[in-house]
């Protein structure tokens, strides 16, 4: 679990002063093709923090007193305020946890409620503050665990717990990064990993592809002004649940893992299997996925003894259903004439990824060519910086509009929900995003009430 921090001081009228803004990580340069993605993973069900997406906001010297939370069906996602004892200004901290674990969340936000209310923030007068004022705080909660544990929340926490739309979090999360920090938003392809866009301010009308444990595609035509115009079942959950029983892994990073590391070609007929080379005339290539784990049937049927799906030294891996053990089965094997046909979980993991990750893709190019729409950001805990998953969306993208479409991604991508909710917590009198304050940049939001 990360040490506490020091403090997350009192309100005041909090203006997020994004002047200089950065985000920690200096190193974003791709890491080997068998990692997980371009980041540390921030979640192992502990909270554990790497910091290495916190943003820094070293001009942010107004007071906070809340924290924030987007509890999705499969991963809880928490950003939080401390302040630099370093410097006048502060940061931006993220951290996620897996749903199952909720009480692992609870503890770790009661221990960041616990130092607010230990903590005397020296830059207010105490005599203008009532005592029980200082030590108040709030969580602004969004996502579908914000109802769901909802009574849980406000019983241990005892807080006051603020729920907010999901959709409008998701909103006003995504344009904040788009808008105000930099080195944020990039595209991706093999040849250039990594291409970072210019933070700006006319970005609509846009398509947001938020990818979680299910699919919602939003059309945003401005600010707080969208509509969610599809979606689908088959997205993260549908990757983490069946890698689950076919692989046996345990979490999704090793799940992503193992994609990295897999070869899909060992599952998927390909239309090269099918044609013997390229079917120029359509523009399919030879490596072009003709059918998602087609080789598993066929091999299937030239087996007698059916399929065994091994780890990458070549142990076996039960499957549901599975009564033999393992040393039944490898006795019958070596007794047997014909072998059962045998798939790596690497294989099968890295050929799951593809086929959830190109049909979120195709119907993603379908609904931006329905409503005219150039650019798609692409959001949600699924992608998590990873390479196969980033390039098959972008090449979807690319080779569906005739390369008419980008396909955009960030940094943040699994906390535009938390962010969202982070920002909506403002007093009253407010006034519009992207607002000018003494020649500073700042980032507000017009309370609905």
């Amino acid at each position: 679990m990360p040490s506490s921090p020091q403090r997350i001081p009192y309100p005041g009228a909090i203006r997020i002063n994004v002047e200089g803004a950065f985000i920690v990580d200096e190193d974003i340069s791709p890491r080997s093709s068998t990692a997980t993605g371009f980041r540390t993973a921030d979640i192992n069900g502990s909270g554990s923090n790497t910091h290495n997406r916190d943003i820094v906001l070293p001009y942010h010297t107004a007071e906070v007193s809340h924290i924030a939370v987007d509890i999705g069906g499969s991963l809880a996602k928490l950003v939080y305020f401390t302040r630099d004892q370093d410097s006048i200004g502060g940061r931006l901290n993220f951290t996620m946890f897996e749903t199952e674990n909720i009480e692992d969340l609870v503890a770790f936000m009661s221990t960041l409620i616990s130092a607010r209310r230990q903590t005397i923030t020296e830059e207010t007068a105490e005599a203008e503050i009532a005592q029980s004022e200082k030590k108040k705080v709030y969580v602004m909660a969004t996502g579908g665990g914000a109802y769901k544990f909802y009574d849980r929340l406000r019983r241990q926490l005892d807080v006051e717990i603020w729920r907010e739309d999901e959709m409008e979090c998701l909103i006003v999360g995504l344009d904040f990064f788009i808008t105000e920090i930099p080195f944020e938003v990039f595209t991706y392809s093999e040849q250039n990993p990594m291409s970072f866009v210019e933070a700006k301010s006319n970005i609509y009308p846009y398509l947001l592809v938020n990818i979680g444990s299910g699919v919602s595609m939003i059309k945003v035509s401005g600010p707080r002004q969208f509509n969610r115009i599809g979606g689908s079942s088959l997205g993260g959950g549908t990757l983490w649940g069946l890698l689950s029983l076919l692989t046996g892994a345990k979490t999704f990073d090793d799940m992503l893992q193992m994609a990295a590391d897999g070869d899909n070609t060992n599952v998927d007929m390909l239309v090269g299997d099918i044609y013997g080379s390229d079917y120029g005339r359509i523009g399919l290539k030879s490596t072009t996925i003709a059918s998602s784990f087609g080789k598993v049937f066929k091999k299937r049927l030239e087996s007698d003894d059916g399929v065994q799906i091994q780890d990458i030294a070549g142990n076996r891996i039960a499957i549901s259903g599975d009564s033999l053990d393992d040393n039944q089965k490898e006795d019958e094997d070596e007794e047997s004439e014909h072998k059962p046909a045998r798939f790596n979980a690497e294989d099968i993991s890295r050929s799951l990824l593809y086929a959830v990750s190109n049909n979120i893709g195709q119907i993603s190019y379908l609904q931006a060519q329905r409503f005219n729409l150039d650019h798609i950001y692409f959001g949600g805990s699924f992608i998590r910086g990873h390479p196969q998953t980033m390039n098959t969306l972008s090449y979807a993208i690319k080779f569906w509009s005739n390369g008419e479409k980008k396909a955009y991604f960030l940094r943040h991508e699994g906390y535009l929900g938390a962010v969202g909710a982070f920002l909506k917590r403002q007093p009253s009198g407010w006034g519009h995003r992207n607002s000018m304050d003494d020649g500073k940049r700042t980032v507000v939001i017009t309370p609905d009430s």
